[in-house]
């Protein structure tokens, strides 16, 4: 009972700090904007979203990761580094100590280059890794346009023009950290390393544009504000996401929103399979597989070495970011979006408004970020052969398919009802084959070690005595 307390208090605890760090947004965004000049909440949203939210959530991902992975594997999980508080007593305090001696570790441990490496190259390696992963979160809305007390506040960076083409395009430039890390090593091992990252990431680029094609003919825009859309009103229908797709009268709005997870599922598993080979993290860590290959930066140490372990963790964080912002609505309720902004006192303070729905999106990049976190410690790695051919073999025409289906139904019906109805299809589809499955899978596991054998082991049907010289007397 007190874990479960325990796990109560820590999810509310950080359901509140998000609450806060978004609400600080805001209200920092208010105050640039009045005493600085127009657009300078833009900057400030720099300090918050990008440096803050992301950073301080992927540096907790390095604990968070150690912790799942202990309790999926019945571990104690990280105990042993500890603070002495006065009043305390010397207490593992959940693990968190771990991350202070990481980073210690990164900063004080021997910066090693090797004589034959190309310096300059080896030491671009780490920031062209680390650089791109940063600069994606800029076009990635993460809360409502409001007014806060007369002026105007973005919860974004940038809203380009191109949005996602931004996103694939800096996405692409990571290749370059794993190849020169490979290469300027002057390490054989660690350029066959560099080579297979390489090959998976261009290998996965294809499929990861096609996934998002459906999505763009679907609402017409590449703009990720565009994408995720407006909440609407009595007079005004919502666009993007935040529509409905059907609803019910009434002035609490309930129905199926349009969100890309309903009218793009098949987009939705190529993308976020793409996407997760992007990351090179288990199950398609090849490039990095260091208990029985040797990966691409095996000659870095140090703070360069952290680089790479930082941008890995941050590029989960991102995952989760545009996934939510593509697919899930990004910071829309799936229902009483319309009802919540018509409230006087949600259109009196628009901070209080943004807060809400800030909130709500950072807690749907937690969830997809602990679903990477149960696909990285459930599947085993994937052989380099499986990675290609998922990548060439499956994901490549699904998407090609989806491409021409979505297209053709977008002609047809231009309201998305019936790209909404195949999705709805789509889905029922994969539930129901999974749930096939874990039932075949089951009734196999029930057959062989529980029904299928008796006490001792021997098979039910068998007589342990039928074959043995006592039975024969």
């Amino acid at each position: 009972m007190s874990r479960i307390l325990t796990m109560l208090f820590a999810m509310a605890f950080c359901i509140f700090a998000l609450a806060g760090g978004v609400a600080t947004a805001y209200l920092v965004g208010y105050l640039a904007e009045e005493y600085l000049f127009e657009g300078a909440s833009r900057l400030t949203n720099i300090l918050f979203l990008m440096l803050t939210f992301v950073m301080i959530i992927a540096t907790l991902l390095t604990l968070a990761e150690r912790k799942w992975s202990a309790f999926m594997q019945d571990r104690v999980g990280p105990n042993r580094a500890r603070l002495a508080i006065p009043g305390l007593g010397n207490r593992s305090l959940g693990g968190i100590p771990h991350i202070i001696t990481d980073v210690l570790k990164m900063l004080t441990k021997e910066d090693f280059v090797p004589g034959t490496a190309n310096k300059f190259l080896f030491n671009l390696g780490p920031i062209l890794a680390f650089a791109p992963v940063f600069a994606l979160f800029a076009v990635v809305p993460a809360g409502p346009s409001v007014m806060v007390f007369g002026r105007h506040i973005d919860m974004v960076v940038a809203t380009p023009d191109f949005g996602m083409l931004y996103v694939l395009a800096i996405a692409s430039l990571a290749v370059y950290g794993t190849s020169l890390a490979g290469w300027s090593s002057n390490n054989k091992f660690a350029l066959l390393g560099g080579v297979r990252a390489s090959a998976q990431m261009i290998s996965y680029e294809v499929a990861l544009g096609l996934s998002l094609v459906g999505l763009f003919l679907a609402f017409s825009s590449v703009q990720l504000p565009a994408l995720v859309g407006d909440v609407g009103n009595a007079l005004v229908a919502g666009t993007g996401q935040a529509r409905y797709l059907w609803r019910s009268d009434g002035a609490f709005d309930l129905g199926l929103p349009a969100w890309g997870i309903f009218i793009q599922p098949l987009g939705f598993i190529a993308f976020f399979v793409a996407s997760f080979a992007e990351t090179k993290r288990a199950p398609f860590d090849a490039p990095e597989g260091e208990s029985e290959i040797i990966g691409y930066f095996v000659e870095y140490s140090g703070m360069k070495f952290g680089m790479f372990m930082i941008s890995e963790f941050m590029e989960v964080v991102v995952l989760a970011g545009v996934t939510a912002a593509l697919f899930f609505g990004g910071h829309h309720l799936p229902f009483g979006g319309e009802w919540l902004a018509s409230q006087p006192l949600m259109q009196e303070h628009g901070w209080l408004y943004g807060t809400i729905l800030g909130t709500v999106y950072w807690i749907k990049v937690i969830l997809l970020i602990w679903v990477q976190l149960v696909i990285r410690w459930t599947f085993p790695r994937f052989r380099y052969d499986q990675i290609q051919n998922l990548g060439w073999k499956i994901l490549l025409p699904a998407g090609l398919a989806n491409v021409f289906v979505s297209g053709a139904l977008v002609l047809w019906d231009p309201s998305l009802r019936a790209l909404a109805v195949v999705g709805l299809l789509e889905i029922g589809f994969v539930v129901a084959l999974t749930m096939t499955q874990g039932a075949k899978a089951g009734a196999a596991h029930a057959t062989a070690h529980g029904h299928g054998h008796d006490a001792h082991g021997l098979p039910a049907h068998a007589d342990p005595h039928s074959h043995s010289p006592a039975g024969a007397h």
